[in-house]
């Protein structure tokens, strides 16, 4: 049980660190570092490197954006492999909708509660 805590710290810090590392060394905007940890995360799925990661690593793989982009592609394949061309569209939002969903419903009661500066 320990084990599975450290790695997940561990391999979840790792991600960070590297995107962390894209702020401060690459210099790069926090929405291009973002985008590109959900594309590293796609392309991890894509060759069916980040499903062992996430049986190794748990919520240290499943936490991190990464693991959105695993989610889309995931989605796209599975879907795909049913339906075809019309799959991939539609499988990418099936899997992850409840996610954006989520992410939008809760901005928007943060927003009400608190007075947003931006």
């Amino acid at each position: 049980m320990l084990a599975m805590f450290f790695w997940a710290f561990v391999i979840g810090g790792l991600i960070c660190v590297f995107g962390q590392l894209l702020f401060d060394v690459a210099k790069l905007t926090p929405g291009h570092t973002m985008s590109l940890l959900v594309v590293i995360g796609a392309v991890l799925d894509g060759f069916g490197l980040y499903e062992p990661l996430i049986d190794f690593a748990g919520a240290g793989a499943t936490i991190p954006i990464t693991s959105f982009g695993n989610s889309l592609v995931h989605g796209a394949l599975q879907e795909a492999e049913q339906h075809g061309l019309v799959g991939v569209l539609t499988g990418m939002f099936e899997i992850t909708s409840s996610g954006i969903s989520a992410a939008v419903i809760f901005g928007f009661l943060g927003a009400l509660i608190f007075k947003p500066k931006g």
